[in-house]
């Protein structure tokens, strides 16, 4: 019993000391040459209501409802463009997805982003670099810049697209995500509607 009172004492004690070296918590600060800031809101923001409030694409729902979402009513792209929001999809299972907004187009294969909640903890991240590193330069797959570690990130996200700016383009094809959507054309094309007559 006493060996519990003292272990408990001295656990008390370092927590004590360890709070009163902290301080308030940095409201931004900048990660160095990337040029990226990282800005930490009063309370805590999640990437959808962050990226609808900072583009013209104004969809609600999950993140990883966005690109369904935005088919016919947004313009959808394999490529980047200044304003559009890049959907980053499957990262954490089939319903997870990150949104971020597209700041500026640096070159063909690197891209500025400004973002919320990347790292899970409700900040804002400005000005965050993002790499096309798919084998076909054709952002199908990127690298992010960690701004905390003020390093590239390991790890390789899935690109399920770019939404917006603006609507859709009457006169272009809408990107597709989905591989068998020409075999779903094909199999109603071979099966016409039972309740059809035959001439």
């Amino acid at each position: 019993m006493v060996g519990s009172f003292v272990r408990l004492a001295a656990a008390a004690a370092f927590c004590a000391l360890l709070a009163g070296c902290a301080g308030e918590p940095s409201s931004s600060f900048s990660s160095g040459d990337d040029g990226a800031d990282i800005a930490v809101p009063d309370s805590p923001l999640q990437c959808v209501p962050y990226a609808r409030a900072h583009s013209q694409v104004a969809l609600y729902g999950d993140a990883y409802t966005w690109w369904d979402q935005a088919a016919g009513r947004f313009a959808r792209s394999a490529s980047p463009k200044a304003g559009s929001v890049m959907v980053l999809n499957g990262y954490a299972g089939p319903n997870r997805a990150h949104l971020a907004v597209v700041r500026e187009v640096a070159n063909g294969r690197e891209i500025r982003i400004d973002h919320a909640n990347w790292l899970d903890d409700g900040a804002i991240t400005l000005n965050d670099p993002v790499r096309d590193v798919s084998p076909d330069n054709d952002w199908s797959q990127v690298r992010v810049y960690n701004a905390k570690a003020e390093a590239w990130g390991t790890r390789i996200y899935a690109v399920q697209g770019f939404i917006g700016p603006g609507g859709p383009d009457p006169q272009a094809q809408d990107v597709a995500q989905n591989p068998h959507s020409d075999d779903i054309g094909a199999l109603i094309a071979d099966n016409p509607d039972p309740e059809e007559p035959d001439n």
